[in-house]
């Protein structure tokens, strides 16, 4: 039975084309090598507080930690941040551990690494309940950082967001206004910038101009008072969450920022409030 199957089985192997291997080529290798380049932040004098170093966080980004032999390096997380799992591609060589700080929101991952000796290289993969890290090690023979951490611009990002959006629901419905009060009757003209107004109104004694949330995240343009020459005068108005607030009723104002390429939005009272017609 066997001498039956065994020749079968040999010529279907020798029948059956090989598996085609994946192509390497200098090229190729080139390409990651160029991509890895590209990707990797290296300790910056700009990015120091005191002996900490300190990284923007973004997707893909492969960060540099230099080591050394019987220092430890602490490769910190953000707070609140849950550790899943650390890879590396030399556990051999190198000593890496984890530890916390803190309690509750302020809790925070500490990743502790040193290696055996100096000249060493691996990288370090941690996966968090937030986020991706690439860290490439490299050992020396005395200097390491003392300590290594990021800061997240997107999260940042929207933190102010969310402030935004708390002010604008708290203002300036806080502040005892009655829509019976408002007059709207204001239009906004000129140059469409991110910052523009969405609406301008006053309540007889007061004149409110509304931004978009936007404004949180973008320069904020200064309110100039133009009389009927056009001769412009800043004026004083205090910002409440996305509104600013003038203490005066005007005809026409204009919101300019820029020196060489200045963007001006107009803002012109269309016709006398009902407080002032009975004034």
């Amino acid at each position: 039975m066997k001498s039956a199957i065994l020749p079968a089985l040999a010529g279907i192997l020798a029948a059956t084309p090989a598996l085609a291997q994946p192509e390497t080529t200098a090229g190729s290798i080139r390409q990651v090598a160029t991509a890895n380049r590209a990707a990797t932040f290296r300790p910056a004098p700009s990015g120091f507080i005191g002996g900490a170093q300190v990284y923007p966080w973004s997707e893909g980004t492969i960060y540099i930690a230099y080591t050394a032999p019987g220092l430890v390096t602490d490769i910190v997380l953000q707070p609140g941040e849950s550790l899943i799992a650390v890879a590396s591609g030399d556990t051999a060589r190198w000593m890496i551990g984890d530890t916390t700080s803190g309690s509750g929101e302020t809790k925070q991952t500490h990743l502790l690494v040193k290696p055996f000796s100096g000249g060493l290289v691996t990288n370090l993969v941690v996966t968090t309940d937030r986020r991706t890290y690439h860290v490439r090690l490299v050992s020396t023979s005395a200097t390491a950082l003392s300590s290594m951490r990021w800061t997240y611009p997107q999260d940042e990002l929207l933190a102010l967001r969310r402030k935004a959006d708390a002010e604008r629901a708290a203002a300036p419905v806080a502040t005892g206004l009655s829509v019976e009060t408002l007059h709207f009757n204001y239009a906004i003209s000129g140059d469409k910038p991110a910052w523009r107004p969405l609406r301008a109104f006053d309540d007889g004694q007061r004149t409110y101009v509304e931004f978009p949330a936007s404004l949180a995240s973008s320069e904020v343009p200064p309110l100039f008072l133009v009389d009927r020459e056009g001769k412009a005068e800043l004026v004083n108005y205090r910002l409440s969450g996305r509104f600013y607030i003038v203490d005066r009723i005007f005809d026409a104002a204009e919101l300019r920022l820029g020196l060489k390429k200045q963007q001006i939005v107009r803002i012109d009272r269309t016709a006398p409030s009902a407080k002032r017609r009975g004034a």
